[in-house]
């Protein structure tokens, strides 16, 4: 095979061209991802990132690679409108390219990538209007239930979920934006599944992830996450005018 490097067009990211081993054979009949092949990605000229920690070892290595992407795009280590290969991140992470792409997959289920074929996987660049619709849907959802729990739940259920609270609010001050996006999914999933309603908190999770905007400081995250602490207080003192307000300014800050 001819591995010279080709110019790439303005804004392709480039990766260096890679033998396949005999684990990685299959990926040369091509991978279906979204409907859309992704056989013969270039891996012509791209620099791969650095690795960085000890490589992912075999077991669930699909649900560490998957961990491990969100980690990055949330990180800004994978920058939105830019093409990476399935080759370049399993480099990265050393692990053949199959479960690299078995995890974009999931990743272009929920919306954050984007097939190129024949290249791999572009970041999606969620605009302000986006973001403000997504937001918007979630408010939708998440703000009548919300208001539906602090008429229901009690103030010791409530009070229970102030380590949820509080993790949060240590999670901004790293300014971690992947850290805070864990610590804050799993505040409203908490605060959600007080609805048991497991299709309600699945679906609200998946708006999560698409809401999340990829750029942000910590003073943005910190206030967030007060945010999250004067709700849980208010719904312990069952002040539910207070409470309204506070949801929906939440949502309306997210948009």
């Amino acid at each position: 095979m001819n591995q010279r490097t080709h110019a790439a067009s303005a804004g392709t990211a480039r990766v260096p061209a890679q033998s396949r081993s005999e684990e990685t054979a299959r990926e040369a009949a091509g991978y279906a991802v979204g409907g859309a092949a992704v056989r013969g990605e270039h891996t012509h000229g791209e620099r791969p990132a650095p690795r960085s920690g000890p490589a992912v070892q075999r077991a669930s290595v699909r649900g560490q690679i998957l961990d491990a992407l969100r980690t990055a795009l949330m990180g800004g280590e994978l920058l939105p409108g830019e093409v990476y290969s399935a080759p370049a991140l399993g480099e990265r992470f050393g692990v053949s390219a199959t479960p690299v792409r078995e995890a974009m997959q999931q990743l272009a289920l929920e919306g954050t990538v984007e097939v190129v074929p024949n290249r791999g996987f572009r970041v999606v660049e969620r605009g302000a209007r986006e973001l403000a619709e997504l937001a918007e849907v979630r408010a939708l959802i998440e703000v009548p239930v919300m208001m539906r729990l602090a008429r229901s739940v009690p103030a010791e259920r409530w009070a229970a979920l102030r380590p949820l609270a509080e993790e949060s609010v240590r999670a901004a001050a790293t300014g971690c934006r992947a850290t805070y996006a864990e610590a804050d999914r799993a505040f409203h999933r908490a605060v959600l599944g007080l609805a048991g309603n497991a299709q309600l908190v699945r679906i609200a999770e998946d708006l999560h992830r698409r809401a999340v905007p990829l750029r942000g400081g910590r003073a943005d995250l910190m206030s967030d996450a007060g945010e999250h602490a004067a709700l849980l207080e208010a719904l312990v003192e069952g002040e539910l005018d207070r409470v309204r307000a506070l949801v929906a300014g939440h949502f309306a800050d997210a948009g």
